[in-house]
C-alpha cells in the first residue's frame, strides 16, 4: 500500500477543478488509458496577457494521477502562460507535500500535459529534442522522454526511471538499454 500524505488524500477525494471548459483555447492531453494512466488539460486564457484564468482537468488513473492533475491546475491558475512553464513535476510533488517515489510519474504527467496545452495554445508542435525512438514498449516511453526526465530530476537507476516513467516497468526488456541510456548522460554531463 502507497504511504500517502494527507494533502494527497484530500486533493484525490476532493480534486479541485475537475471537468472540461467548454471552447478551451488550449488542450493538452498525455498518457494512454491502455498504459494505465491518462489525462486531458483545458485551460481558458487571456489573449491580451497570456495569463491562465482558468483550468480545468480529466484524469484516468490512480489516487496520485488524480492528486497531480488537481494540483497542477491550482499551481498554475492566474500565471501567465511563461510563468506556468516554470512549472516542475518536482513543483507538483512538492505541493502534495511529496508522492511515493513508484507514483512519481503522475507529477511528470502533470507537467507534460501542461506543455502539451501550451504548444497546442501556440500552434507549434511540442518541441523535440533528437529522435522519437521508443525503448520502453510496455508504456510507449521514448529515449527523449527518458533522458529529459532523468537529466530534470537528478536520476541515476533504472528503478528511478521506472518511477518517473513507467518505463522499464512492465516486461522489463527494456531495462539493459535505459542503463546505456544513463550512462551516455552521466559521460555527457562529464564533459
Amino acid at each position: 500500500m502507497w504511504d500517502y500524505t494527507d494533502k494527497v488524500k484530500e486533493a484525490f477525494l476532493r480534486p479541485k477543478n475537475v471537468g472540461e471548459i467548454k471552447n478551451a483555447d488550449a488542450i493538452g492531453e498525455v498518457g494512454s488509458i491502455v498504459c494505465g494512466d491518462a489525462l486531458k488539460l483545458y485551460l481558458r486564457i487571456d489573449r491580451e496577457t497570456e495569463t491562465i484564468l482558468d483550468a480545468r482537468f480529466q484524469t484516468f488513473g490512480c489516487a496520485s494521477a488524480i492528486a497531480s492533475s488537481s494540483a497542477l491546475t491550482e499551481l498554475i491558475k492566474g500565471k501567465t502562460l511563461d510563468e506556468a512553464l516554470s512549472v516542475t513535476n518536482q513543483d507538483i510533488a512538492d505541493f502534495l507535500g511529496g508522492l511515493p517515489a513508484q507514483k512519481m510519474h503522475c507529477s511528470v504527467m502533470g507537467r507534460e500535459a501542461l506543455e502539451a496545452a501550451i504548444a497546442n495554445y501556440r500552434g507549434a508542435p511540442l518541441l523535440k529534442t533528437g529522435t522519437e525512438r521508443v525503448v520502453c514498449k510496455c508504456f510507449d516511453v521514448t529515449e527523449d522522454k527518458i533522458r529529459r526526465v532523468a537529466m530534470e530530476n537528478h536520476l541515476k537507476t533504472v528503478d528511478e526511471i521506472t518511477n518517473f516513467t513507467k518505463a522499464g516497468g512492465g516486461c522489463g526488456e527494456c531495462k539493459s538499454e535505459i542503463e546505456k541510456i544513463l550512462l551516455s548522460i552521466v559521460i555527457q554531463e562529464s564533459r
